[in-house]
C-alpha cells in the first residue's frame, strides 16, 4: 500500500481501486447533463454516491464531451462552488473538482476541496501548478490530444501508449520543477479524449505501463462512446461495458482510482473481485 497526498491528509492506495463518483453540475455533459444542475440536486446525488460507497466525489461544472464549448470561470464557479461548500461540511468526504481554471480551483480548495482533476494536465492555465502547490492539494493530470472542442477530429498517433506515457512523464517533470511533489500527483491516460476506439483499447490493455511513472493511475471510461461502439448500447445502457473495463483494470492491478457514474454496481463488483482474490485457499 502507498499514499496519495491530498489537501488535509493522505488517501491510502491499496489492493482494491478507489471509486471516484461523478457529480456533474452541467446542463450539457454527455451522459447526465441537466440532471443535477442545481446545487440541491447535485448535493443529493453526491450523498447517494457516498451511500453507495464512493471514496471520492468529483464535482464538475464544465462539460468536456467531444465538441463542447467552454464556459467562463464565473459560470463554472456558480455551478460548482455551492456544491463544494455544502459537501465540505460532511465528515470524511473527499472532494475533487474537475476544472482547468486556477481561479475555480483556488475558490473550491478554499471551500474544502482536496483534489483538482485537470483534464489539461494543468497546462491550460499557467497559474494552476502554483495554486495546487499553495494548498498542498492532490492533482490528477490527464492526457488529451487537442481540446474538448477539437479532440475527436481525426486523432492520430504512431504509438498511442508510448506517446501518452511520454507526454504524462514530461508533464510530471514540469510540475515537479514547479514545486509540486510526486506524492501529490495521479495520472490519467485520458480514455476518449482525442483517441479512437482502437486507441482506447490499446491504452486499457497496456494500462499497467503508466504505473512506471511512480504515481497512482486514474481510469475514466464510464459510459463512454467507445463502449457504445463496441456493445451497440446507448449512453444510458453501458453499465455492463463500463463494469467490464473496471474489473479488468482491478484484476490486472493497473488502475488505482476508477472514475464512474454508477458507483453502487462498481463498488459491488470490485468488492466481489477483492473477496475472491483474498479467499483462503483450500488445504490440499
Amino acid at each position: 500500500m502507498r499514499g496519495w497526498n491530498i489537501r488535509g491528509g493522505s488517501i491510502t492506495i491499496g489492493s482494491r481501486p478507489l471509486v471516484m463518483g461523478i457529480v456533474n453540475t452541467t446542463p450539457d455533459s454527455f451522459s447526465d447533463g441537466g440532471k443535477f444542475d442545481t446545487a440541491d440536486l447535485a448535493v443529493a446525488h453526491a450523498e447517494r454516491l457516498l451511500d453507495e460507497g464512493a471514496d471520492i466525489l468529483d464535482v464538475g461544472g464544465e462539460s468536456s464531451r467531444p465538441g463542447a464549448e467552454g464556459v467562463s470561470a464565473a459560470e463554472e464557479l456558480a455551478r460548482v462552488l455551492p456544491v463544494v461548500q455544502k459537501l465540505a461540511g460532511r465528515s470524511g468526504v473527499v472532494i475533487s473538482v474537475d476544472t482547468t481554471k486556477a481561479v475555480v480551483a483556488k475558490a473550491c480548495l478554499e471551500a474544502g476541496a482536496a483534489i483538482i482533476n485537470d483534464i489539461s494536465g494543468a497546462a491550460f492555465d499557467g497559474d494552476m501548478p502554483a495554486t495546487v502547490r499553495q494548498f498542498q492539494a492532490g492533482l490528477v493530470i490527464m492526457h488529451m490530444q487537442g481540446t474538448p472542442r477539437t479532440m475527436q477530429q481525426n486523432p492520430v498517433y504512431a504509438d498511442v501508449v508510448g506517446e501518452v506515457r511520454d507526454w504524462l512523464g514530461d508533464r510530471l517533470h514540469q510540475l515537479l520543477d514547479a514545486g509540486l511533489e510526486l506524492s501529490q500527483i495521479a495520472v490519467d491516460p485520458g480514455i476518449g479524449f482525442g483517441k479512437t476506439t482502437a486507441h482506447n483499447l490499446r491504452l486499457i490493455r497496456n494500462l499497467g505501463t503508466f504505473s512506471t511513472l511512480g504515481c497512482p493511475v486514474l481510469l475514466g471510461v464510464s459510459r463512454k462512446r467507445f463502449i457504445g461502439e463496441i456493445t451497440g448500447k446507448p449512453v444510458d445502457d453501458r453499465l455492463a461495458g463500463s463494469l467490464a473495463v473496471a474489473c479488468q483494470a482491478a484484476l490486472t492491478n493497473s488502475a488505482h482510482i476508477i472514475r464512474v457514474h454508477d458507483v453502487g454496481p462498481t463498488v459491488g463488483a470490485l468488492k466481489m473481485l477483492d473477496a475472491i482474490a483474498n479467499a483462503v485457499p483450500a488445504v490440499e
